[in-house]
């Protein structure tokens, strides 16, 4: 039996509450099995819904938020994310999960390649209710050994506009480093003290190539994506 995740007696919920840009701005293209990604297309990325669905309810309880996570279940979609009584349900495309997938599995490769050790998280959901934040990244890595509360690295595509900004929420809950995907390019923040900062390398892990990395996306499928990487990395 399909659930009405609308349902909350405490909260109002908006559908379709993206923004749109201007009319005249280009379609993107979509994912091409075919093709990859490509980058031209990846650079131009507006923002326009094409398939996610979001769901924002206003003035949600942290119980409702609880137990949204509970019928839920343990799942990695839809994400769901809590700031100061919004609540967010983003069901992702397989543009979206395509992509998030892709990136990881090309960090993964890189980290691999250099004998980084690593373990990956997905979407670990990370939640604080004294502080009333919580959000689920696209992917997200601690690195090293040992048990950690909060991951070292997150990611976040931004296929979407009109979306809760989950820094917001991630400095709170003190991850230390995010990564923007928007535009064609990943754009990596850092915390400084209460605040992030975008950075020009990732910090967790400070000889990547970003750009390198991105050049990969427009590879037919994530295996030959991740046997090009590796095959740069050591050349």
């Amino acid at each position: 039996m399909s659930r009405d995740y609308t349902q909350l007696p405490a909260a109002t919920a908006d559908k379709g509450t993206c923004k749109r840009p201007p009319p005249d701005t280009p379609v993107p293209l979509s994912y091409d099995h075919r093709m990859g990604f490509p980058l031209a297309s990846l650079a131009h990325r507006d923002g326009t819904p094409t398939e996610d669905h979001v769901v924002q309810l206003h003035g949600a309880t942290w119980a409702d938020y609880e137990r949204i996570l509970e019928i839920r279940g343990d799942k990695s979609a839809p994400r769901i994310t809590y700031l100061d009584g919004l609540l967010e349900i983003m069901s992702p495309s397989r543009d979206h999960e395509n992509l998030k997938s892709l990136i990881g599995c090309l960090v993964e490769t890189y980290c691999l390649d250099k004998g980084i050790r690593f373990t990956t998280l997905g979407s670990w959901t990370l939640k604080d209710e004294e502080k009333k934040k919580g959000a689920e990244p696209d992917e997200c890595y601690v690195f090293g050994d040992g048990e950690y509360e909060r991951p070292h690295l997150a990611i976040e595509i931004i296929w979407t506009w009109g979306r809760i900004d989950k820094l917001d929420i991630y400095r709170k809950l003190g991850v230390q480093e995010v990564w923007y995907w928007r535009n064609g390019a990943l754009q990596p923040y850092v915390l400084r003290g209460q605040r992030y900062v975008p950075i020009e390398s990732s910090e967790a892990l400070p000889d990547l190539d970003l750009a390198l990395l991105v050049s990969f996306l427009d590879q037919p499928t994530t295996y030959d994506a991740m046997q090009a990487y590796r095959a740069a990395l050591e050349a």
